[in-house]
């Protein structure tokens, strides 16, 4: 519930300030046509959205398990990848999202007709189809029931959208730059679940080795330490109940389940330190050459003042 209404959340106040930047500077121009243009491209990119939440949740009904575990698997790692991509992306992008959405917009009203809606659409039919492909691998991890995955995502968009309508009044003052580090710091951590969780679909369906499948004829000792009873880290139901509202805690913000694989516990590692580890860098980083800009901001009146 919680990584579900962080993605909520979080893509949706991406969105929201999207918008915000986009009509805010249409309005400066005086633009009204183009305002109602954006609001086109917003609306395509929602229902967009909805059809293919929907298409995830129910389109694979008719399919056989193990196409239906290939699917949950794949599309799960797909979820991972891009929501990786997006929190380094936003960290990138917080400072000067502004100034390059006014860019791609005053190109966009040069070239007139819908240009101006396709770029409200991209932009934020881009959180859409994150928002809805992160939820479904999250809702599908968690075993939480679609619908409410789905209102809980809701919950934290429609946040999301107060918060991006105040911000656009003037109304409150919020650190972007702390809140995405500290969303995506967040994320990351149910990405690392949703990845291990999305190995163990493949390992059901038989595209990886596992629990559910034997070791081929011949295969030596270290092959066959990866199929069968052999291919569990550890499986300790009788220490947090499979059912209990541990396990469930504990499945839905780091993908820990009482019985985890071998692989599943080396994707989750392998995952979780290099990516934490890289964005925090990336994140202080960030922070320092911040302060030696603000630094040599409030030196550079000083020094002039010495200067012939």
């Amino acid at each position: 519930m919680v990584g579900t209404l962080m993605i909520g959340l979080r893509e949706g106040l991406e969105a929201a300030l999207v918008v915000s930047v986009l009509l805010a500077y249409v309005t400066q121009l005086g633009r009204r046509d183009v305002a109602r243009k954006i609001w086109w491209g917003v609306a395509a990119a929602i229902l967009l959205s909805f059809i293919v939440g929907g298409v995830l949740t129910f389109g694979a009904y008719g399919l056989s398990f193990q196409a239906q575990e290939i699917i949950g698997g794949s599309l799960s790692i797909l979820a991972v990848v891009m929501v990786t991509w997006m929190v380094f992306w936003m960290l990138r992008a917080a400072r000067g999202l502004s100034a390059e959405l006014r860019g791609q917009l005053d190109r966009a009203i040069v070239g007139g007709g819908w240009s101006v809606a396709v770029l409200a659409f991209v932009s934020v039919g881009r959180e859409g189809l994150e928002t809805a492909l992160f939820i479904w691998a999250t809702t599908r991890a968690s075993q939480l029931t679609p619908l409410l995955g789905f209102a809980i995502a809701v919950s934290g968009i429609v946040v999301a959208v107060v918060l991006g309508w105040a911000l656009f009044r003037g109304m409150i003052r919020i650190n972007l730059t702390r809140f995405f580090r500290w969303s995506g710091i967040l994320l990351i951590v149910f990405a690392a679940g949703v990845l291990a969780y999305g190995v163990h679909d493949l390992q059901e369906a038989g595209v990886l080795p596992g629990p559910f499948a034997e070791a081929p004829p011949g295969a030596g000792a270290f092959a066959a330490a990866w199929f069968g009873d052999a291919a569990w880290a550890f499986r300790i139901p009788h220490i947090i109940a499979p059912d209990g509202f541990l396990r469930a805690l504990l499945k839905g913000i780091f993908g820990f389940s009482p019985e985890m694989t071998k692989l599943e516990v080396i994707a989750w590692f392998a995952y979780l330190v290099p990516t934490l580890t890289l964005f925090l860098r990336a994140s202080f980083a960030q922070d320092r050459h911040s302060r030696q800009l603000r630094a040599a901001a409030a030196t550079a009146p000083v020094l002039s003042k010495g200067t012939p």
